[in-house]
């Protein structure tokens, strides 16, 4: 009998699951010129979401209510553990701290113009108050933040809340940068930085070390405001659990928890991609922190990163969340990684700058650069001009009230009056790892993973 060979795999086409091109291209990069990357943006990589998690609408052993006849609220207060003035606010959707510096002044103002229409809040981030945004902004959030750069006790005083930053979700443990091709003379007069120069901020706050020492910062913050305003403390979602018990026993009457799908102006991409927990897990362990604390509802928790639709609202709503905050959607509203810019009065294609930063419409994330072709994240006097306020406004004004829209539709199919009555006996999960880091059963079962049967 006639014995026919071995056909063995041919392997000469075959990519490295381990060493694949990209892994090869970052190896070379880093012999060429030991040098990480430093980019904008949010993280590239697949990691569980929201979309993994789905609604359970009503039917029979639950009523909907009539979208055209009946109401469904979206009030939301803010600050009423300890706050003589809490934040009241017509929707659950806020615009996240992004700074003058990583964007223009043009887009600050859009931002306020866009929240201030839509009866929202925006919030400063690193660097200072400028006047556009205080006069846009009806409710305004001044960050402090571990660099303290343009911290100002007389603007401090004219927010309607403060936020305390101790981390952020796209660099949990890390400082924020802002590149010197970035600083130009405003920049560096507010942030009392010599012009030119990157700004690497730190990664802890000077002042403090711990819990104890945060507590009495909350202290010195209320006082210098009378207690009127709301202190919120922002966390990157690591150990959330246990950071998340660690600012209420300091006295925040908010918690924001970032997770990691959260963007940034500049970081190292080895943050953005290795370093934090996904928002979905984040929200779940916050919850019951709260929850282990009895400060359900006492303390509010906004949750941010990687929110982009009014669905992702509502789940995090129906998780436990208060509100949620919104950066990256916002900027794409604004224009960002569009194809044109509008400018006296016509659309202008951008395509051609795009090139010139070596990439295209959709896939660009070079904000650090300053050379945004469409005006958001830069401080060149004639890129900026590519995004006037107004016009910005009427976007995110638009993008804002259509999440708002999509979150009560999922409300009024679940039977819900009100948002806030949304809870996770409303949600499965898809997956199996969505449904252990969400808490919610595995759909068309009863089963929590890591909880039974």
């Amino acid at each position: 009998m006639e014995t026919k060979p071995v056909q063995f795999k041919n392997l000469s086409r075959e990519e490295s699951y381990g060493f694949d091109r990209k892994t090869l291209d970052y190896i070379r990069n880093a012999a060429a010129h030991g040098l990480y990357e430093i980019r904008g943006m949010g993280a590239k990589r697949k990691l569980p979401n929201f979309d993994d998690l789905v609604f359970l609408g009503a039917s029979m052993s639950r009523y909907p209510l009539e979208g055209y006849r009946e109401k469904c609220l979206t009030k939301t207060v803010l600050g009423t553990r300890f706050a003589k003035k809490p934040i009241e606010l017509d929707i659950p959707i806020t615009i996240a701290g992004m700074s003058f510096g990583a964007l223009s002044a043009n887009v600050k103002e859009a931002l306020g113009l866009a929240a201030t229409e839509m009866g929202t809040s925006t919030t400063t981030g690193d660097g200072g108050m400028t006047q556009e945004e205080r006069r846009s902004s009806k409710t305004l959030i001044y960050q402090c933040l571990p660099s303290r750069y343009g911290f100002n006790p007389d603007d401090l005083r004219k927010a309607d809340a403060i936020e305390v930053v101790i981390g952020q979700g796209a660099k949990p443990g890390g400082g924020g940068m802002l590149l010197g091709q970035k600083v130009n003379p405003r920049v560096a007069k507010m942030r009392t930085l010599p012009e030119g120069v990157d700004q690497r901020s730190a990664c802890r706050h000077p002042d403090w070390t711990g819990p104890d020492d945060l507590a009495i910062k909350i202290q010195e913050l209320r006082e210098i405001t009378d207690w009127e305003k709301p202190i919120y403390v922002k966390v990157g979602a690591t150990r959330t659990f246990n950071d998340v018990k660690l600012a209420v026993h300091s006295g925040a009457d908010v918690v924001v928890v970032d997770g990691m799908q959260g963007g940034t102006a500049a970081t190292q991409t080895c943050f953005i991609e290795h370093v934090g927990i996904p928002t979905l897990a984040a929200v779940r362990q916050a919850v019951n922190a709260l929850e282990d604390l009895d400060m359900k509802g006492k303390v509010q928790l906004i949750v941010s990163g990687g929110i982009r639709t009014g669905a992702d609202v509502a789940k995090a709503l129906a998780m436990g969340a208060d509100a949620v905050a919104i950066g990256q959607g916002v900027l794409v509203a604004l224009g960002c990684n569009g194809e044109t810019y509008f400018q006296n009065g016509a659309h202008h294609d951008a395509i051609a700058d795009y090139n010139a930063l070596g990439t295209t419409p959709g896939f660009c994330h070079h904000c650090h650069t300053g050379k945004c072709p469409v005006g958001i994240t830069t401080q060149d006097a004639m890129l900026e001009q590519r995004l006037s306020p107004a016009m910005g406004a009427k976007h995110l004004k638009n993008y804002l009230k259509t999440l708002n829209m999509e979150l009560t539709t999922i409300a009024r199919a679940c039977g819900k009056q009100n948002v806030h009555h949304l809870e996770p006996e409303d949600l499965v999960a898809l997956t199996i790892e969505a449904a252990a880091m969400a808490g919610v059963p595995l759909a068309g079962t009863n089963w929590i993973p890591g909880r039974g049967f």
